[in-house]
């Protein structure tokens, strides 16, 4: 009998659905792409500020999860909660709520994870730094092969420690976010 995730140790998750990088692939444009036109059509009452694709498969050429990160950015005063719900109602599974932040997730079954996986970060406006990270890299390739290279070590280091591999990555995503804002100002703001 197949148990519940919601039943699962957090290492057993992390057994589950450990960390694994592919080559880049095509396909994520496009999943992003249905994303953004299915939340732009559930969330149209709201009026989204954003819609963006950040992480990894937003970076053309590099290794990354196979999951597609989605961040939508709303406009102050919106109801985040009652969003959420709308995502939720799509099928998303919230992951964690705090000051500001939603973060949502869907494709992990009890059999692992399923052909398409998206992260999807709800925030409000201006809580963005994913753009900036995300635009560095596309403008510096040096430092996008630089943050393949180390997530690949980390990938082989943290395979089955989520938290680990994240913090690696931190002080790197850090410094490349602080050189983007000082070199494109208020761009996203």
């Amino acid at each position: 009998m197949t148990r519940k995730l919601s039943d699962l140790t957090q290492e057993e998750l992390w057994q589950l659905f450990p960390i694994f990088l592919t080559e880049p692939k095509p396909q994520w444009a496009a999943i992003y792409a249905a994303a953004e036109a299915r939340f732009k059509e559930v969330l149209a009452a709201y009026v989204p500020f954003r819609i963006s694709h950040v992480g990894s498969t937003a970076i053309p050429g590099i290794w990354a999860k196979n999951i597609v990160d989605v961040m939508i950015e709303l406009a102050p005063g919106t109801d985040m909660e009652a969003v959420a719900q709308e995502i939720e109602a799509q099928g998303f599974t919230r992951k964690y709520t705090e000051e500001g932040r939603i973060f949502l997730h869907l494709g992990y079954t009890e059999q692992g994870f399923a052909d398409e996986v998206i992260h999807l970060h709800l925030r409000y406006r201006g809580d963005n730094d994913e753009l900036y990270f995300r635009d560095y890299l596309l403008e510096h390739p040096e430092c996008a092969r630089e943050y393949e290279a180390l997530k690949i070590r980390l990938w082989k280091q943290y395979e089955h420690n989520r938290d680990a591999y994240t913090e690696g990555k931190t002080a790197f995503i850090r410094k490349q976010t602080e050189a983007a804002k000082a070199a494109y100002g208020a761009r996203y703001v």
